[in-house]
């Protein structure tokens, strides 16, 4: 009793799909291993310390820069904090800051936390106008009833960090 097809036809497409499922099964666990570094998930503060992000994980921290947080250190470090309606984040980053960089604006800074729970921003982008805003920004501010298309400030934009 064989478990092989009778027909010479069957075996041989069998034996090609035998040979050729775990070459594609190997190309795909390849190229998914390859881009793991490449995602990078974005979160609000709040998100961020909900879904307690990993030490180390690259991930995108958006929100408005608090007002008063932006301290400029003699090296070329810059600390500031991100904010949203119920969190903030104290984000480090040295370098130039983009030209648009400013307190109360939206901002998305690129990097990953460390162990005590700092961003240390490996690059920061700032909004370049007005009306425009990250879709991932204005979708998590539109989801937690915080979206201001008018331009208006949030009161949580100023004072003191409260995590």
């Amino acid at each position: 009793m064989s478990f092989l097809p009778k027909s010479r036809k069957a075996r041989r497409r069998l034996t090609v799909l035998t040979v050729a499922a775990p070459v594609v099964a190997l190309a795909v666990g390849l190229a998914l291993w390859g881009m793991r570094d490449a995602i990078s998930l974005f979160y609000t503060p709040a998100q961020a310390a909900a879904a307690h992000v990993p030490a180390g994980r690259k991930v995108q921290l958006g929100g408005l820069v608090k007002a008063g947080s932006v301290f400029k250190h003699p090296d070329g470090l810059v600390e500031f904090v991100v904010a949203d309606q119920r969190s903030t984040a104290l984000v480090r980053y040295k370098g130039d800051l983009p030209d648009l960089f400013r307190e109360g604006q939206g901002v998305v800074a690129s990097g990953a936390f460390d162990e005590s729970g700092t961003f240390v921003a490996k690059q920061v982008l700032a909004k370049h106008d007005e009306r425009y805003m990250p879709r991932e920004v204005s979708k998590a501010l539109k989801e937690q009833g915080e979206w201001r298309g008018d331009g208006a400030k949030p009161a949580y934009g100023a004072g003191k960090p409260t995590s």
